[in-house]
């Protein structure tokens, strides 16, 4: 039986064992969110069922033409380890309220219906192959359950739906071995944690793995949050979680949907941005009704994996908090007493000038992918990297990233106009904004 702790005490205890719990996430920064399920078939956004005002007996129809190939989930992980991803986290069970591994909380499910075969199994054996840190999204908010709205203005129902809720979450956590993240999502339609009893379930569910990390989305904050749809820096650990296209999580027609994708380029500028945030990214796959890969997600995925082989020291470990603007044409982070410069547009001067008042001895320039030096000049508050290459040494992305050692961990403040009145600009570049 677990005690339960008032949420002062809870919190608390969380707080004191979070850098343990959380380091590894600290410095993994990249991971892949999963968006997969009857949904999926429809290829109309994740909240066809709502969106479209279909009545449950109809909608259910579509759990017996549910096909899933075989290797489904291996080919999810393959690919989010080729991407230079450390982590996934997969829809267990969304808003539709179908589960896709074998409950006995809730017999509509995978196993009894479509494939016949428990999903979710096959995505934690795939991610312990590639090495990948394990992640379950489990939705609080569900329109199959009778009780799912029910359980806003009726107390029976209430206590009935958060059982189902903390039910569901513990096979989930026992049955699978150790897992490492519980994701929620869209606590609605309660509108407190005492609603939903999170502060007791949670106890209970951390009780089961002593290790996971918890996200902010059932009312406490629990260890992380999760800024949608945006990259805005937090004053905590937070991660960005965000479509592959601006329109749907789940499936949609890839060859549609193609103009609107990210390009490896853009995937990489929300990587520098999350970085220097000291947050993560958690960029989103929608699976094909058979759960094969999107194939527009394939190639920029996969190079902007090839390009982390070589510039990952920028992106991978605990780094820094930094404002650093760098100059017009490059962004950066820092760990540190290094700071990167992540170069967008190649000078055709052959000469980078880099500002940001770093006010600390610079002891060396190099490329990250080579290590090869890099003829500098530090003047005042400007740093002059001399004689580079014609063209960017990055054949990948055309994204070079160059290494800044100094004497001592660079101050965090940005360049100064007219030297004598830098105040005018303290704190205009925010390290968590939106690109």
């Amino acid at each position: 039986m677990t005690q339960i702790l008032s949420k002062p005490a809870y919190e608390k205890a969380c707080a004191d064992s979070r850098d343990r719990r959380m380091k590894w996430w600290r410095e993994a920064r990249y991971g892949m969110f999963v968006h997969y399920g009857l949904f999926s078939q429809l290829g109309r956004n994740e909240w066809a069922m709502a969106l479209e005002n279909w009545n449950i007996s109809d909608y259910e129809k579509l759990a017996d033409t549910f096909t899933v190939k075989p290797g489904a989930p291996r080919e999810w992980a393959q690919l989010a380890k080729a991407a230079g991803m450390k982590y996934m986290v997969m829809t267990t069970r969304h808003h539709e309220g179908f589960s896709l591994w074998d409950s006995k909380v809730n017999p509509y499910n995978s196993v009894n219906y479509g494939p016949k075969r428990d999903l979710v199994r096959e995505f934690v054996d795939a991610c312990r192959e590639f090495d990948l840190k394990i992640g379950f999204y489990s939705t609080l908010m569900e329109w199959h359950h009778p009780d799912s709205w029910k359980c806003a203005i009726d107390q029976d129902a209430r206590r009935r739906f958060c059982q189902y809720i903390e039910d569901l979450n513990t096979e989930l956590l026992t049955n699978y071995g150790k897992i490492d993240i519980l994701w929620y999502d869209v606590p609605r339609p309660l509108q407190s944690f005492e609603g939903w009893n999170s502060l007791e379930r949670n106890q209970r569910l951390r009780a089961l793995q002593p290790d996971i990390i918890i996200n902010n989305r059932s009312y406490l904050d629990e260890d992380f949050g999760t800024p949608e749809g945006h990259l805005t820096a937090e004053k905590r650990d937070w991660e960005a979680c965000m479509t592959f296209n601006d329109i749907s999580w789940g499936y949609i027609d890839a060859e549609q949907a193609r103009p609107y994708n990210y390009t490896p380029q853009r995937i990489v500028r929300m990587l520098n941005v999350v970085t220097r945030g000291k947050g993560n990214l958690l960029l989103n796959i929608g699976p094909t009704p058979d759960g094969s890969v999107p194939p527009d997600a394939v190639e920029p995925l996969t190079r902007v994996g090839e390009w982390l082989k070589e510039n990952g020291e920028a992106v991978y470990g605990h780094k820094d908090l930094g404002h650093y603007s760098a100059n017009g044409i490059c962004s950066s982070s820092q760990d540190g007493c290094n700071v990167y410069i992540w170069n967008w547009i190649w000078p055709k001067e052959r000469e980078l000038i880099l500002g940001g008042a770093f006010k600390r001895k610079l002891l060396e320039a190099r490329f990250v992918k080579d290590n090869s030096k890099i003829e500098f000049e530090q003047r005042g508050d400007r740093i002059f990297l001399r004689n580079l290459p014609e063209k960017s040494p990055d054949k990948i992305l055309n994204i070079g990233v160059i290494a800044l050692k100094f004497e001592k961990a660079p101050e965090a403040v940005d360049f100064h106009y007219c030297s004598g009145y830098p105040q005018l600009f303290q704190g205009y570049f925010d390290p968590g904004a939106i690109i």
